[in-house]
Order: structure tokens, then C-alpha cells, then sequence
């Protein structure tokens, strides 16, 4: 079976269960892992080169409704007769060992997906009960952009690794997934941990200084204490297995005594 990815967590889904000898091509934001450097790459999600697409004459293409705008893909793929299925959109991290099932089930590895999404969720127990023992928990202010300022609300896995973390999301009392707010809001909240995630920006080109500048921010607790930490964004942001590294990364931050120290090792894939 010939396979394509068209965004980077359907990529990424694939790797945890040994198909990326299997694709045949990838959208140009798919990273990781290193073996998908020499593939073809076919644009970015919103701009799919569908002739490109089509002349890779895929079995099946991974696609994905996670972003506004990537309906014009599958509009493109009936036209053209072009198999696919769409990788449901996780919301939480449950939902994260759902979509490994998913895929595991259209690619028929559904014995492989399922011990995957078990070990997945051991991985999380193990968090969760961790987590039971931590006597402070730190409020979190996660930065998914700075200007306008988006950050996680309650229905969003960043609130539950959050949690599983030992902290708290600073706005896990907005009930959405997403929070249009300004500066000023945050600084109201005084969030003991702000931990920048900028979606699509690589961890090396986030300015700290530019955070820091901002007004009245000096005097909030993260900031004073020194917890302002940018955090490498495809842990935190795509909805694969890789989100059980970003909560081993910032538990190890927040309650280092606790929480296994970070090594960077993918447990799932031990």
C-alpha cells in the first residue's frame, strides 16, 4: 500500500506504527521523523499541489480537517477520485490514542495500533497517579501566539497535561478550545509558569526579550521567579503520541522531585 500524509500529526501517526516505508509523499510541514526528509513534499496544508498528489498514484491519503480551510482538500481529492479517509480531529489526549486506532484500523495494522493506544494510556495512568501526590500545583499561561493572544481554554489537551503535570492551566475556566485575550488579562491572572508554544515557529526563533518587554510583566510571579520557558512547539501542539514527550518534558520542570527526569526518550516506542 502506497500512503500519504497531508498534515504533520497524521505523518507522525504513521511513524508510531511503522508506515513510513510505506509513504509516498508528505505536506511541507511534516518534520519528524528524519526518515520523511527525502520524500516528496506537496505544499503546505492549506495548498495542497494536487496534480503533484496525483501523479504519486497514493492507495490512500491520510488527510485531515484540523484547520479551517483544509476542506478545499478534500473537495479536490473527491473531484479526482483520490482514496482517503480524514484522521479525526483529537481533542483530548483519550482522543489522541482514538486516532492511533483509527489509522491503525485504515491501514491494517489494527494489532500493532491497539497495543499502541494501551501503552499510550499506561503512560498516562502512570502521569495521573503521580500527579494524586503533588502538594502545589503551578498555574500555567501557555502562549500559542502573542499578537492577537491565543491560548488553550478548558477543552484542549494542554489543560489535561497541564494537570497531569502537577499545574493548572491559567485559563482551563474558559469553556472553548481556544482564547482570543490580551496581555493585560494574563498579567491579571499572575500565572506562576508561562510557557510559550508559538504554533509553526521553530523553538530557536522565539525571542524572549519580546515577552519580556511587555508592560506590567516584570512584576508577574513567572517572571519574577524566572519561569518564563519556550518549549519545543510540536510536543505541545500536534495531536500524536509525541504530546506524552511534552508532558514528561514539563512535568520534569515543574516537579522535578516528582516526575521522571526528561531524557527525551519516547516511551511508546521503547
Amino acid at each position: 500500500m502506497k500512503y500519504i500524509s497531508l498534515c504533520p500529526s497524521n505523518t507522525e501517526l504513521l511513524h508510531y506504527l511503522d508506515l513510513i516505508p510505506n509513504v509516498a509523499g508528505v505536506d511541507d510541514f511534516s518534520d519528524w521523523p528524519d526518515t520523511i526528509k527525502e520524500l516528496p513534499r506537496l505544499g503546505p496544508d492549506l495548498n495542497i499541489n494536487m496534480d503533484k498528489l496525483e501523479s504519486l498514484k497514493p492507495d490512500l491519503v491520510f488527510a485531515s480537517l484540523s484547520v479551517p480551510g483544509m476542506e478545499k482538500n478534500i473537495e479536490e481529492l473527491n473531484m479526482r477520485n483520490i482514496p482517503y479517509v480524514i484522521v479525526p480531529n483529537p481533542r483530548t489526549l483519550k482522543e489522541v490514542a482514538d486516532a492511533i486506532r483509527f489509522v491503525g484500523r485504515e491501514s491494517g495494522r489494527t494489532e500493532k495500533a491497539e497495543e499502541l493506544a494501551e501503552k499510550f494510556n499506561e503512560i498516562l495512568h502512570q502521569y495521573e497517579s503521580i500527579s494524586r501526590e503533588i502538594n502545589y500545583t503551578y498555574s500555567i499561561y501557555w502562549e500559542w501566539w502573542p499578537k492577537p493572544v491565543f491560548t488553550p481554554g478548558h477543552h484542549n489537551w494542554l489543560t489535561e497535561i497541564s494537570r497531569l503535570a502537577g499545574g493548572e492551566n491559567v485559563f482551563s475556566d474558559k469553556e472553548t478550545e481556544s482564547v482570543q485575550t490580551e496581555w493585560t488579562d494574563v498579567l491579571k491572572r499572575d500565572p506562576d509558569v508561562v510557557a510559550v508554544v508559538w504554533v509553526g515557529v521553530q523553538q530557536s526563533k522565539v525571542n524572549k526579550n519580546v515577552i519580556l518587554k511587555r508592560p506590567g510583566w516584570n512584576d508577574m510571579n513567572a517572571i519574577k521567579y524566572k519561569r518564563l520557558f519556550v518549549l519545543d512547539e510540536p510536543l505541545f501542539c500536534r495531536p500524536s503520541p509525541r504530546l506524552l514527550l511534552g508532558l514528561s518534558k514539563l512535568a520534569s520542570i515543574l516537579h522535578p522531585e516528582k516526575y521522571p527526569l526528561y531524557t527525551g526518550e519516547d516511551l511508546l516506542l521503547k
